[in-house]
């Protein structure tokens, strides 16, 4: 092997590491977890927003709560926001800007899914609203992040 083949190579191990290191969600995971989050404020819902993807794993584009980043797409990884009840825009953007409208009552918990499909240059993740029974099924063994 000559030098330069074995330079590129530890090169990309070294990328490869990072970049799987960067995907690890190290928190605990929703069972574990659940029993411990705060009880939702008066007029308050509760939004959980969760990746079961790890395709793609290197596109974690921040998640957004009307422009407001609240956290980041995650592999295997959700978190929560609890907003007033109202209507919102969840968004994520990598080269398109994916937006979902939803409205929130008092003591409503929504679960998002973000998703990722293929782009022309990086894959696109994309909030979608799921019904409350799939979305704690898909969420149980999500860490948080």
């Amino acid at each position: 092997m000559t030098p330069r083949r074995s330079l590129l190579g530890a090169f990309a191990a070294i990328g490869l590491m990072a970049t799987l290191g960067g995907c690890a969600t190290s928190g605990p995971t929703y069972t574990e977890a659940a029993g411990t989050l705060p009880a939702l404020a008066p007029g308050n819902a509760r939004v959980f927003m969760y990746r079961t993807a790890i395709l793609g794993a290197a596109v974690q584009p921040a998640v957004k709560v009307n422009g407001e980043a609240v956290g980041a797409a995650v592999p295997l990884g959700f978190f929560y926001v609890d907003r007033p009840a109202g209507d919102y825009k969840i968004s994520t953007s990598t080269e398109v800007e994916r937006v979902l409208s939803l409205t929130l009552e008092p003591g409503q918990v929504r679960y998002v899914r973000l998703e990722i499909s293929m782009g022309f240059f990086i894959g696109h993740v994309y909030p979608v609203l799921v019904d409350p029974a799939e979305g704690l099924k898909d969420i149980a063994s999500c860490h948080k992040t």
